[in-house]
């Protein structure tokens, strides 16, 4: 049975619902949104990205480099039936934003274009829905711009699902245009009017022997998991259409398919029929809860999909209700015992927001100022807490810099400001190298990186200056020298006196630094050698050319003291003075940290993938395919550290903006020639910098 609008009036699930975003950079994400905010009235005209015009895409940084940067929140009622959009980043720089989100939502609607470039993009998206098994509809958007039919787009897009990718729409043709779209479940057409509802239509005389094609197609995906349709269709039995509708909807929310609908959200086109979608089919808190394991409960279970610091609001937590209720002043527990009470509920509507008293199970607020709340976690109503229904890990940053504040006095301001940004985004992070001191700031990329820094100054009101990440290169040395160290002051009073005989030699690559006492007869009192094994170390961590001194071991075989003038500084000082001549006398060799690198990459860039390691003094290791991923590989190297700025760049330039890696540290190699001699010059530079 359909209602007047050609919709399904059976199997209707109310109660509010939370739908993602999701797709490839530029595929019209925020676009699209606008177009279901003006459907459900929830704005009087959608409004327009390039124009700075849009819900979405607010911030300054969204405006200043046109693209979705953040999470984008909005509310919109459509036949008295609640829906929460968040509209996710597409950029791969901003994928863990959007994992953390799904955390909580019951579907996504993958917005994508017929664009071969963008199928890996696309390919892992929808990986990440399948992972984390999220009921998902794809919007083939743009579809009055795309040349060549729309089943030759979805035979391209294919492979990049696990799962059927079941087209529900065909395109309604005029003088080569696409005008409407034919519903294959419903059999009826749909002239698309601009910004406006649908005109319904008789499928043209024209377009019907490919719409009975399209739809006997469709048929035969959805039998493949219904044996009773299966029969039907041998038996060249018409089904009705309520049991093809039901078949649609159970197996989408098992996962089973990925439904594909058409449109142009530019226009407006198709809304409509994506939101009846949502409406009959999609699934609802209930089957979320069973997907994540939670009973329903009489205490609040709130999943925090986003963190936000507000210039005067504080701070807020987009979060979705899953259990309960939340009301204005409940205190709320962590599985980890710390707690809060909820200062403030709001309805979000992009950068707006309205106070509310109270919020249900099912509802996608901003909850106030809990401070302990962070992406990902689960709070709960109970003093007992909750554990975590799901974990988000942020992958590992890929690029790096060091950060400091333009003036000292901004220090403080910094610190602050970066805590707040990690904490909004989580796959951001900050670490104090101890070797050189810096400050190092870390992310997913040079946008990644660039719209952090822009949002540290716009609110926090913090300059910063930044630079390349020092390498921590080490010093090792090969040979052995005999010294004797003496350090003799005197300037009234008690005078110092140290004397050490050494024994410098060089040790094994990995053997560290090894001290060894091997006085006798009391030559250098026993309360002198720590003092002498201390000042050995301090000197080691600088080494003649500014760079830690590794491999070397030392023996303390013979020294001198005076009963009166001797102490612990005296003879740190003695041996430091004689490392500094031993060492002058060894053969320096100059050590780079070296990267085990895994780069995932589509296979047809593979090639160019190989070259940039090459060209980075990189060993490649061997490709092999992804496991699990068809048409990738995962190439491994060994680059030098020294090699590993930007990168990334490099990698998404030749990916199509997908490719990645992760590092971690393998071994120490000698650097020789021109490239030791560029170091060590940089060095000494500095030093007279200084």
């Amino acid at each position: 049975m359909t209602d007047a609008n050609g919709g399904m009036s059976s199997g209707r699930r109310g109660g509010p619902r939370c739908v993602a975003l999701v797709g490839p950079f530029g595929s019209g994400k925020t676009t699209l949104l606008e177009a279901l905010l003006e459907r459900t009235g929830a704005v009087t005209r959608a409004g327009s990205v390039a124009g700075g015009t849009s819900v979405g895409d607010a911030s300054p940084q969204a405006r200043a480099h046109q693209m979705g940067v953040e999470l984008n929140v909005a509310e919109g009622d459509y036949l008295g039936d609640r829906y929460t959009f968040l509209d996710c980043p597409g950029s791969v720089e901003y994928a863990f934003e959007t994992e953390a989100v799904l955390a909580g939502v019951d579907v996504a609607v993958v917005v994508a274009e017929a664009d071969e470039k963008k199928i890996p993009a696309l390919q892992l998206i929808l990986r990440l829905l399948e992972d984390r098994r999220i009921p998902h509809i794809l919007f083939l958007n743009k579809l009055d711009k795309t040349e060549g039919g729309v089943r030759d787009v979805l035979e391209l897009m294919q492979p990049a699902s696990a799962v059927p990718l079941v087209l529900r729409q065909i395109p309604m043709m005029k003088d080569g245009v696409t005008v409407g779209a034919i519903d294959l479940a419903l059999e009826r057409a749909y002239v698309w009017q601009e910004h406006a509802l649908s005109e319904v239509t008789e499928i043209p005389d024209a377009e019907r022997a490919a719409e009975v094609e399209a739809r006997y197609a469709m048929l035969e995906r959805i039998a493949d998991y219904d044996d009773h349709l299966m029969e039907e269709l041998l038996s060249d039995v018409t089904p009705p259409r309520d049991e093809i509708f039901d078949d649609l909807a159970k197996e989408m929310k098992a996962g089973l398919i990925c439904p594909v609908l058409i449109g142009s959200a530019e226009r407006g086109a198709g809304v409509d029929r994506l939101l009846k979608t949502l409406r009959h089919e999609s699934p609802g808190l209930p089957e979320t809860l069973a997907r994540l394991g939670v009973a329903p409960k009489a205490d609040a279970v709130v999943q925090i999909l986003k963190t936000f610091h507000t210039p005067h609001g504080g701070k807020l937590s987009v979060s979705r209700i899953l259990a309960g209720k939340v009301v204005d002043g409940a205190t709320l527990y962590g599985d980890d015992g710390l707690s809060d009470r909820v200062s403030g509920i709001y309805r979000m509507l992009g950068k707006e927001n309205q106070k509310r008293s109270e919020a249900v199970a099912g509802e996608t607020v901003a909850l106030g100022k809990i401070e302990p709340a962070k992406t990902g976690m689960t709070l709960s109503g109970s003093k007992a807490g909750i554990k975590p229904l799901v974990v988000v890990t942020p992958p590992q940053p890929v690029m790096s810099f060091s950060i400091s504040a333009q003036e000292h006095k901004d220090d403080a301001k910094l610190s602050l400001g970066l805590a707040k940004i990690i904490e909004e985004d989580p796959s951001l992070t900050v670490r104090q190298d101890k070797e050189s001191g810096e400050t190092l700031f870390a992310g997913q990329g040079e946008m990644h990186l660039r719209v952090a820094l822009e949002r540290l100054e716009h609110k926090f009101a913090v300059k910063v200056k930044t630079g390349p990440a020092s390498v921590p290169y080490k010093e090792s040395y090969s040979g052995q020298a005999a010294v004797r160290g003496r350090h003799k002051k005197q300037s009234g009073g008690h005078g110092q006196f140290g004397d050490v005989a050494l024994e410098i030699t060089a040790g094994t690559r990995g053997s560290g630094f090894v001290f060894a006492d091997r006085i006798t007869g009391g030559v250098v009192p026993r309360q002198y050698i720590p003092a002498v094994e201390e000042g050995v170390g301090e000197f080691l961590e600088k080494g003649l050319h500014g760079f830690p001194v590794v491999d070397l071991h030392v023996a303390l075989v013979d020294g001198s003291y005076h009963t009166v003038d001797s102490s612990d500084m005296a003879f740190k000082m003695a041996a430091q003075l004689g490392m500094r001549e031993g060492l002058a006398k060894m053969h320096s060799i100059l050590l780079e940290p070296i990267l085990k690198v895994s780069i995932t990459t589509p296979s047809d860039a593979t090639a160019r993938i190989n070259q940039i390691v090459s060209g980075r003094r990189g060993q490649l290791l061997g490709y092999d395919g992804r496991p699990g991923w068809p048409g990738w590989d995962i190439v491994e190297a060994l680059i030098p550290q020294a090699e590993m700025d930007g990168l990334i760049v490099e990698i998404r330039s030749a990916t199509q903006g997908v490719g990645g890696f992760t590092q971690s540290f393998d071994n120490l190699a000698e650097v020789v020639g021109h490239v030791a001699a560029k170091v060590l010059e940089r060095v000494k530079a500095a030093q007279n910098a200084a």
